[in-house]
C-alpha cells in the first residue's frame, strides 16, 4: 500500500487529495480500522464476483426451461411467472386497473406536492381510497368485479401495507393521547388494548381476526377474508405506533405544554398546533422502522389463505413444470421487499432532513 508524505499530498491534484484525505480518515485512521478495512474488501472479493456470474454473467434469460446450459440464475422462470408475482391470480385482461392504480397513486403524491389549497387537497385525500378500491374491485361505472379471493401478488401486499400502514397511523396517535390521559376509564382502556397487541404475535391476531371476529355478526353475514386481515393487522400495528408516539410526545419538554396553555389554546389545539408536530417529527424513524416491520409481516397472511409475493413464489414453484426453481423466486422476492424498504428508509430520511430545524 502507498504511504503519502505531506509533501506528496499538497502536490496531488485536489481532487485526489480529497480522495486520500478520506480514505485515511475514514478507512485507515489506525491498525485495527486499517485491518478491518482490508478485511471487508476480501470479503467483498470472495462473495461479490461469483454473485454477479450468478445472476448476471451466467444467467439464462431467456428461450424455453429446456435450454439451460449455463450454471446460473434461471430467470426465464422469473419471467414466466411474472403476472402471478404481480397480479396473483387476477384475470389477466384486467391487468391494467392495477396499473391505473399505480398512476393514481402518483399522481396523487404529484397534487399533494403542488397543490396549494387546503380544501383540495381534503378532497383529493377522501377521493383517492375510493377511486383506487373501485378500480381493483370493480363493480361500478360498468367495471367488472373481481373477488378478493383472486388479489394476489406484489398488489396484494401493498394493498395491505398501505392500508395498514395509513389505517393504523391516526388510530395510534388516538391511543397514545388516550394512555397520556388524565380520564381514567380512557387511559384503562387505551392502556388495556395496547399492552394486550403487544403481549401477542401477529399471527394470533390474524387468527382471532379470521375466525374470532366473524363470530360477532349475525348469520348470513358474508365478512370478506381480505378485510378480516385488515383489520386484524391495523389493530396489531395501531399499538406500537401508539407506544412510538408516546415516547416522542414524553419527551417534548413541559415547557412547550404551558406554552400552550399560555397562548389560551384548548387540550386539542395544543396538540394539534404545538405538541403534535414536534412529537412526530421526533418519531419519524421509529415511525417509518415499524411501517417497514409492517411491510415484512405482510407474509403472514399466508396462514389465511392470502396468497402475496412470498406466498407465489411457494406456490409456482410447486408447478410440476417448473420444479426446482425455487432459490431465483426467493431472491427475486428479496430483491423487491429490499427495494421498497430501502426507498421507504430513504425517504424518512428526506423527510427528517425536510423538517429538521436544529440548524
Amino acid at each position: 500500500m502507498a504511504v503519502y508524505t505531506l509533501k506528496e499530498a499538497q502536490s496531488a491534484p485536489s481532487s485526489n487529495k480529497g480522495l486520500i484525505f478520506w480514505l485515511r480518515e475514514n478507512l485507515f485512521s489506525d491498525i485495527s480500522n486499517s485491518f478491518f478495512t482490508l478485511l471487508g474488501c476480501y470479503f467483498i472479493y470472495l462473495v461479490v464476483p461469483p454473485l454477479i456470474d450468478w445472476m448476471i454473467i451466467d444467467a439464462t434469460w431467456t428461450g424455453s426451461k429446456e435450454e439451460i446450459v449455463n450454471g446460473g440464475a434461471r430467470w426465464i422462470f422469473i419471467i414466466e411467472k411474472f403476472d402471478q408475482f404481480m397480479y396473483g391470480f387476477y384475470p389477466a385482461h384486467l391487468h391494467w386497473r392495477p396499473n391505473m392504480v399505480v398512476l393514481t397513486c402518483i399522481a396523487f403524491v404529484l397534487s399533494m406536492k403542488f397543490v396549494k389549497n387546503s380544501k383540495i387537497k381534503i378532497a383529493l385525500i377522501l377521493l383517492f381510497p375510493v377511486v383506487c378500491f373501485t378500480l381493483i374491485s370493480g363493480g361500478w361505472f360498468g367495471l367488472e368485479v373481481v373477488e378478493t379471493e383472486k388479489w394476489g401478488g406484489l398488489m396484494l401486499t401493498m394493498i395491505v401495507a398501505a392500508v395498514g400502514i395509513i389505517a393504523s397511523f391516526p388510530l395510534g396517535i388516538v391511543l397514545a393521547l388516550g394512555r397520556q390521559s388524565n380520564m381514567p376509564i380512557v387511559k384503562t382502556i387505551s392502556v388495556g388494548f395496547i399492552e394486550f397487541i403487544r403481549g401477542v404475535p401477529l399471527i394470533t391476531i390474524l387468527f382471532m381476526a379470521s375466525v374470532v371476529l366473524p363470530l360477532f355478526f349475525r348469520d348470513g353475514i358474508d365478512f370478506d377474508k381480505l378485510l378480516r386481515a385488515l383489520i386484524g393487522i391495523t389493530l396489531f400495528q395501531s399499538a406500537y405506533i401508539a407506544e412510538v408516539i408516546r415516547g416522542g410526545l414524553q419527551a417534548i419538554p413541559k415547557g412547550q405544554y404551558e406554552a400552550a396553555d399560555s397562548l389560551g389554546l384548548g387540550y386539542w389545539q395544543g396538540m394539534i398546533l404545538v405538541i403534535l408536530p414536534q412529537a412526530l417529527k421526533i418519531s419519524i424513524p421509529n415511525i417509518v422502522g415499524s411501517f417497514i416491520a409492517l411491510f415484512k409481516d405482510t407474509t403472514l397472511v399466508l396462514i389465511i389463505g392470502l396468497f402475496d409475493v412470498l406466498a407465489m413464489v411457494t406456490l409456482t414453484t410447486s408447478d410440476t413444470d417448473w420444479l426446482g426453481f425455487e432459490v431465483e423466486g426467493y431472491v427475486f422476492v428479496t430483491l423487491i421487499y429490499w427495494v421498497i424498504c430501502f426507498s421507504m428508509s430513504q425517504y424518512s430520511k428526506s423527510i427528517e432532513r425536510k423538517f429538521n430545524t436544529e440548524h
